[in-house]
């Protein structure tokens, strides 16, 4: 179930650019853009891809389509924090450590749905981004 809520709030991130209330953040500034993996650090859970346009899709992934209010923690050069609230759709926290401008660890957790939600993903940029890209194709439970 958290395997198919996960592939469910991935391919909505793929479609949507960064929600329009969200600040520019240090931490995120020097990631190339691209096509990116995300990959879950549960082995049950299939990785997803998606065009990196815009680094701040990777701050909400619990709401990708939702216009949401943030607050930014912390943000330094290599790590940044960010709190959200969706106005009563939910809202959750992502904390984001960049290793290299094609590497980086989060961590997403916050209510959607009336249900909580908890990712943490390893991100690597995979290349130039694909001319048509789709929801990951699904896969087996």
């Amino acid at each position: 179930m958290q395997a198919t809520l996960l592939g469910i709030s991935a391919a909505m991130l793929i479609a949507a650019g960064p929600p329009a209330t969200q600040p520019a953040l240090t931490a995120l500034k020097g990631l190339e853009r691209g096509e990116w993996e995300l990959r879950p650090r549960a082995k049950s859970e299939a990785p997803t891809r998606l065009c990196l346009g815009d680094p701040r899709q990777l701050l909400q992934v619990g709401h990708p389509r939702t216009s949401c209010r943030s607050f930014v923690v912390s943000d330094t050069a290599n790590a940044a924090t960010v709190t959200y609230d969706c106005a009563g759709t939910g809202g959750g926290r992502t904390d984001i450590r960049v290793e290299t401008p094609r590497l980086v660890q989060l961590r997403a957790q916050g209510v959607a749905g009336g249900a909580p939600f908890v990712h943490e993903m390893e991100g690597r940029r995979t290349g130039a981004c694909q001319a048509k890209r789709v929801a990951p194709a699904p896969h087996a439970q």
